[in-house]
C-alpha cells in the first residue's frame, strides 16, 4: 500500500461570502505528480496556500507528510518546497546569492550549501549562470531558478503554483522536463495549472476543480475513458430540435457554443443514426475525435473550458485570495 504524502479531508475556505474551497477531499501518494487542473479562480492556489501553511482553513483538515497543517505548521514548512505563481526572486542578486539566502533560512551548513547550490543549478541547467544577476535572466530562466530554490533544502513535497504561467510553449516544455526529473528523485509534486496539455503531459493523476469543488479525479486516461470512446460535434440549422431528437433516442447530447456535443463508444456506428434523425434539419458539419481533458471538463461541469478566462465570481474570488 502506497504511503500518502498529502491528505485533505473536507477542506473549506471562505473569504467573507466567497467560498474559495468547498468540501475538498484528496489523497496524494508519495512520489506522485498530482495536478489540480481548473480555470483561473477555481480555488487551486487557495488549496496550495493552505497546504503550505500560508492560509488557515475555515474548516476541514489537511496533512502534509503526516503533519497537520494548522497544529504542526513548522514541521510542515521544513518538509516542503514551494514555487509561487508570482515571481519572488531578488533581481538585484545573482542566482547563487538567491539560493544561498534561502539555504541560510533553513540553517544548511556552509559546505553543504555550496554543494547543494551546484546540484540544483546543474539540475535546471543554470550552473553556468550562477554568478549572473537575476535581472538579466529570461522568464523561463527565472522559473527554473525558482524551482532550484524550492529544492535547496531537499523537501519531500514540492508545491508548484502555475509553474509555466506566461511562458512560451517551448520554454514551458523545458520546465516540464525539469518537473519530470523530480519524480525520478522521489519528490512528491503537487502542481496547479489551467493548461490542459500541461496536466495531461505531467501528471500521474489529475483533479479537475471548478468553483472551489473537485469535480472528478483520476489518471489522464481514466478521465478520458470515463466519458466514452469518441466525442462528436455537430453544427446544424436547428440545434435544439436535433438535440431533442437525440435525447428521445437515448443519446446524452448537450449544446455548447452553438454546437451539439455527444459522447459515444464508436462514432462511425452513431453518425448514420444522426443523419437518419436529422430529417428537415440541414447538417453543416459533423466531426469526431478521441476525448481530451477539455471534453472531460465540459462533460462534468456542463460548460466549455477557457484557459485564460475567469467568470465575474472567479475574479472576485481571486482578489479575495490575494489579500
Amino acid at each position: 500500500m502506497q504511503r500518502q504524502a498529502i491528505k485533505i479531508e473536507g477542506l473549506v475556505k471562505r473569504f467573507n461570502d466567497i467560498i474559495a474551497v468547498n468540501e475538498v477531499s484528496l489523497e496524494i501518494n508519495e512520489g506522485e505528480i498530482f495536478a489540480l487542473l481548473g480555470p483561473n479562480g477555481a480555488g487551486k492556489t487557495t488549496i496550495i496556500s493552505i497546504l503550505a501553511t500560508l492560509l488557515k482553513p475555515t474548516s476541514g483538515r489537511a496533512y502534509v507528510n503526516g503533519y497537520n497543517v494548522v497544529k504542526e505548521a513548522e514541521k510542515v514548512r521544513k518538509s516542503i518546497g514551494i514555487v509561487f505563481q508570482d515571481p519572488s526572486l531578488d533581481d538585484q542578486l545573482t542566482a547563487r546569492e538567491n539560493l544561498d539566502i534561502h539555504a541560510r533560512l533553513y540553517h544548511i551548513p556552509k559546505e553543504e550549501r555550496r554543494r547543494r547550490i551546484r546540484e540544483v543549478l546543474e539540475m535546471v541547467e543554470l550552473y553556468e549562470r550562477a554568478d549572473s544577476l537575476v535581472k538579466t535572466f529570461s522568464g523561463g530562466m527565472k522559473r527554473r531558478l525558482e524551482i532550484a530554490r524550492g529544492l535547496m533544502h531537499k523537501p519531500s513535497v514540492l508545491f508548484l503554483d502555475e509553474p509555466t504561467l506566461g511562458l512560451d510553449p517551448q520554454t514551458r516544455r523545458h520546465i516540464w522536463n525539469y518537473i519530470k526529473k523530480l519524480k525520478n528523485e522521489g519528490v512528491t509534486v503537487l502542481l496547479t495549472t489551467h493548461y490542459m496539455e500541461e496536466a495531461d503531459s505531467l501528471a500521474d493523476r489529475i483533479a479537475i476543480i471548478d468553483n472551489g469543488k473537485i469535480v472528478v479525479f483520476g489518471t489522464p486516461s481514466e478521465l478520458k475513458d470515463s466519458i466514452g470512446g469518441d466525442v462528436i460535434k455537430i453544427r446544424c440549422s436547428n440545434v435544439s430540435k436535433l438535440k431533442d431528437r437525440l435525447h428521445e433516442n437515448g443519446f446524452d447530447a448537450k449544446i455548447i457554443n452553438g454546437e451539439i456535443i455527444l459522447h459515444v463508444n464508436v462514432a462511425e456506428k452513431v453518425i448514420p443514426k444522426i443523419f437518419s434523425l436529422s430529417s428537415g434539419i440541414e447538417i453543416h458539419s459533423i466531426m469526431y475525435k478521441e476525448p481530451s481533458l477539455e471534453d472531460v471538463f465540459l462533460h462534468y461541469t456542463g460548460r466549455a473550458y477557457r484557459e485564460e478566462e475567469a467568470s465575474g465570481i472567479d475574479r472576485i474570488r481571486m482578489r479575495m485570495v490575494r489579500r
